[in-house]
């Protein structure tokens, strides 16, 4: 592959620009383009679909660790740039922790943090455990073959998370469908998801207010009434955050449910094996979390704020820098084998959950969705089997995620 870098990667005009749609979606395959792009040209300039001028697209492990926890790369300084993106609306949005630096983040994490402390996500197992269990009684009623997404995966962290954050049951499918809204690809859909943002923010205004001034036991409750010192989340922090924490604290995790449930019933050994011993669960777990690439190409970028190296090229104060954790999770310099699905793999930090002061602070609760959703699957219902050809599952190809749009099982 020629690259017309090597002999100054500091100067930008001699440089090979790529073209990256991120638009592969070929069930649960590793994108080629990002493949290549690892092995043979770990920091690259890159052009995407929406969004102004070229970016840098960091691919390595130890590279995009130091991306993600060097203070000389600020999130917040992409606020009022239109930077190179996947979707056509920014997704993010101004008061959002997504777009702060620390140690204005950390402030705001560390108060979001005593919501998801290990003895609360504990407190949630048990409620979790009798959604999956009603979820489940429903799939067995209804008999085999069933479809996993629309019985477990799709319902599942929706219930959950309202239920955390104690929201009517009336309003949960309008909420879905305007976090789906915001998440599609489509150009056409611009119009739509600036509304549909605008809307949901309106939505949590209003909810926050009110938990604000008569708090209960929810999560929301917590965040407003959570200190750190003399420190509470201001209005429009409290309400983005309650918006971000509906959003992400459903979304990732019912494609992640039909992710690893596709994956598992692909590898009927591996299922045999989990059957036999459950408690090797937790930890294949954080395997499928690594080996999936459950997301299209980047998400949030940086901004170099002086020039820094990165393995052995130049990024100028100023430049926008990508991070990808899907190729992090793949590369051979830190993992073993990296395409390979290994359950008994050495136990070393994944970075699904994104990585520094942008680690997904709701990775604790995603994770016991996920053991409690799996164990209590895989006990309940031996026999279970993919009732179709893997080929013929069709996949989301609309948005930014990777995830099956229905799972037919037998048992």
């Amino acid at each position: 592959m020629h690259d017309a870098s090597t002999h100054d990667p500091s100067v930008h005009d001699k440089e090979t620009v790529r073209s990256c749609p991120f638009d592969f979606a070929q069930q649960l395959e590793f994108d080629p383009q990002l493949k290549e792009l690892l092995t043979e040209e770990p920091v690259s300039r890159i052009r995407m679909a929406y969004g102004e001028g070229e970016a840098w697209l960091v691919t390595r492990y130890e590279d995009v660790r130091t991306v993600t926890t060097d203070r000389r790369f600020s999130r917040g300084a992409v606020l009022g740039r239109d930077f190179p993106r996947m979707t056509p609306e920014p997704i993010v949005q101004a008061e959002s922790i997504n777009l702060m630096d620390p140690p204005a983040s950390s402030r705001l994490r560390s108060l979001v943090a005593k919501s998801f402390t290990p003895r609360r996500v504990e407190q949630m197992r048990e409620g979790t455990q009798r959604v999956v269990d009603r979820l489940l009684d429903g799939m067995e009623d209804e008999g085999s073959p069933a479809d996993f997404v629309a019985r477990v995966s799709s319902p599942l962290p929706l219930i959950t998370i309202c239920e955390a954050l104690d929201i009517p049951e009336a309003d949960r499918p309008w909420l879905r469908a305007h976090a789906l809204t915001m998440m599609n690809v489509g150009a056409a859909g611009k119009e739509d998801a600036v509304r549909a943002k605008a809307e949901l923010r309106g939505y949590f205004t209003e909810l926050t207010a009110e938990r604000r001034r008569s708090p209960g036991e929810d999560l929301i409750s917590t965040l407003a009434t959570a200190r750190d010192g003399a420190e509470l989340l201001d209005d429009k922090e409290l309400a983005v955050m309650a918006m971000v924490l509906l959003i992400t604290g459903q979304d990732t995790t019912t494609y992640e449910l039909g992710n690893i449930a596709y994956t598992l019933l692909t590898r009927p050994q591996l299922l045999k094996s989990l059957q036999a011993e459950p408690e090797r669960l937790p930890r294949t777990i954080e395997e499928l979390l690594r080996y999936i690439p459950f997301r299209k190409g980047v998400g949030i970028p940086r901004i170099a704020m002086e020039d820094v190296e990165l393995s052995g090229v130049t990024i100028k104060a100023g430049d926008i820098v990508h991070v990808s954790y899907l190729t992090a999770n793949r590369d051979p310099a830190r993992f073993d084998r990296p395409d390979e699905l290994d359950p008994d793999r050495p136990s070393i930090p994944h970075m699904t959950f994104g990585w520094g002061a942008h680690h997904c602070l709701g990775a604790p609760l995603a994770t016991m969705e996920l053991e409690v959703a799996f164990s209590t699957l895989l006990a309940r219902f031996p026999a279970l089997r993919l009732d179709a050809e893997p080929e013929d599952i069709r996949w989301n190809t609309t948005s930014i995620w990777r995830y099956p749009l229905a799972l037919p099982v037998t048992w």
